[in-house]
């Protein structure tokens, strides 16, 4: 699933094709992925000038002149611009000067337009980048779950998913199954500063292309190659040798190693 550094370049990579223009009509031939009537949907956008691109933790939100259409890619949903039609495409917005298309293999990915952000987008946790440590260390105090699970819990910090919880652990040298509210206070300014620091590094290289992720031009991330732990089972530890294990976590499937991470 695209996190927070892919859905980050998918809306800086979006946001100069798109803002400013006109979208003239909206067809949804996906209506799985629609929330709402196709027709309705349809009939409140056309004529709507995109007026900002904006990403709220793993959701996409275009602002329009009235309104806001909001994007989740879910596992396999893309963004393009221009893009090939496909028995994928799930969505088609004509805009003044090209289209954008919405594709959707497994189509687990929403698409939903409204006069707010939709109330689920609106009560997510404060950003990662923008939280403080103050705020951060109060979250996780409140939470007797593993922290890799807090980490995945958007209503503690919105955005990180299974990739950055588990590489933000590991550089902060923290087992993910430590309860959260046990962690000495040093150990939750480790999390914190390898949080966004992974993160940050993540946009640097435009995500990570695990499966079939790209931005809104079709280019792929970076970030994969710089990944210490994440599906790297059975590899040695770039820090101490021993070999990465895998476990479950909150249903979720984590990446670490039991030397360095305690």
């Amino acid at each position: 699933m695209p996190e927070l550094p892919e859905v980050e370049t998918v809306v800086r990579t979006l946001r100069p094709l798109i803002v400013g223009r006109r979208i003239l009509t909206a067809e949804f031939t996906g209506l799985r992925v629609l929330i709402g009537s196709a027709a309705k949907t349809a009939k409140a956008l056309a004529g709507r000038k995109i007026a900002a691109v904006e990403r709220h933790g793993k959701f996409i939100s275009i602002r329009l002149d009235r309104g806001y259409l909001v994007v989740h890619l879910g596992m396999t949903g893309r963004l393009r611009m221009d893009g090939v039609m496909s028995k994928w495409t799930h969505a088609i917005f004509t805009l003044d000067r090209g289209s954008l298309l919405y594709q959707d293999p497994r189509q687990f990915g929403r698409i939903e337009y409204g006069d707010e952000l939709p109330a689920r987008v609106a009560a997510l946790g404060p950003e990662p980048l923008e939280v403080t440590l103050e705020e951060f260390a109060r979250r996780l105090k409140l939470r007797r779950s593993p922290v890799k699970a807090v980490l995945l819990n958007q209503a503690v910090v919105r955005g990180v998913g299974n990739i950055y919880a588990d590489e933000a652990l590991f550089r902060a040298g923290v087992h993910p199954k430590r309860v959260a509210a046990s962690l000495r206070a040093d150990r939750v300014a480790r999390i914190f500063h390898a949080m966004r620091e992974v993160l940050a590094e993540a946009i640097e290289s435009r995500g990570s292309s695990i499966s079939n992720y790209v931005d809104a031009e079709g280019n792929r991330g970076g970030f994969q190659a710089e990944h210490r732990v994440y599906q790297r089972t059975g590899e040695p530890c770039l820090n101490c040798g021993a070999p990465i294990k895998r476990i479950v976590v909150g249903q979720r499937s984590t990446h670490f190693c039991s030397r360095c991470q305690k």
